[in-house]
């Protein structure tokens, strides 16, 4: 039998979406989320969000600390540039030394709000997904080890095997030491001339370090940015708050 852990997250998401790389570039406000979190009531501008999600001004918590949950962050308005870049702040926490999972998915898809077995969100997706996966179900498939970050893209017709980390249908990933920090975890997903770069700031010093780039890459203008989580039989536990943007 899995041993049991727990899950909480505390997500940032600010979202740099340029049309070119130069001086220019700028920060598209419907596209970020950004401190206080809540407008009016228990609204976000800009975003939607289901599930275990709970939102507060200081804070976006994804899933809670039980088990078999899944919640999701969505934007509701839809990205039309052919160059963007993603930045996200978030940490995952959790007792389990050995044991803990499941993990969290931050995505570029054609359709939101979609409950389903990807990390919390709908399987045969259209669109980008970037994995971030705490718990190894590999099996014999794969030889690295977890937390593990990976891309994968999909018109629809690809099955995501999660007994197998997905690693069929991965384009790159690379292996991530960023559980039980209790300094923010920043993220960095790039997208211009069809390559896809992802890097990490996994250290706390400001500097972020490639984690993969994949040229080839196709996506389609007018999808929509989140981010979705999900607990199993294992889990983490986040409780530490965002306190800034960098």
């Amino acid at each position: 039998m899995l041993n049991k852990l727990l899950v909480l997250l505390n997500l940032l998401i600010v979202v740099n979406v340029l049309a070119e790389w130069n001086s220019n570039d700028f920060m598209k406000r419907e596209h970020s989320l950004i401190k206080p979190y809540q407008g009016t009531g228990m609204m976000v501008p800009f975003w939607d969000f289901h599930g275990s999600t709970f939102v507060t001004p200081n804070q976006v918590r994804i899933t809670p600390d039980r088990q078999s949950q899944q919640g999701a962050l969505w934007n509701s308005v839809p990205c039309n540039v052919i160059s963007w870049e993603m930045r996200v702040q978030f940490k995952i926490h959790g007792h389990g030394k050995d044991l803990f999972g499941d993990g969290m998915a931050i995505w570029y898809a054609k359709e939101r709000m979609k409950n389903g077995p990807v990390f919390g969100n709908q399987d045969y997706f259209h669109g980008l997904a970037i994995f971030i996966d705490t718990y190894s179900n590999h099996n014999g498939e794969h030889n690295h080890q977890h937390p593990y970050i990976s891309a994968m893209v999909n018109n629809g017709t690809l099955h995501y095997d999660h007994d197998r980390d997905g690693t069929h249908t991965e384009l790159a990933g690379c292996e991530v030491k960023l559980r039980n920090v209790y300094y923010d975890t920043s993220l960095s997903i790039r997208y211009e001339k069809d390559t896809l770069s992802v890097s990490t700031d996994v250290d706390n010093k400001g500097e972020f370090k490639e984690c993969f780039k994949v040229a080839g890459v196709k996506l389609p203008t007018g999808y929509y940015f989140g981010v979705s989580a999900a607990t199993g039989e294992l889990t983490d536990k986040s409780r530490y708050p965002v306190d800034e943007v960098v």
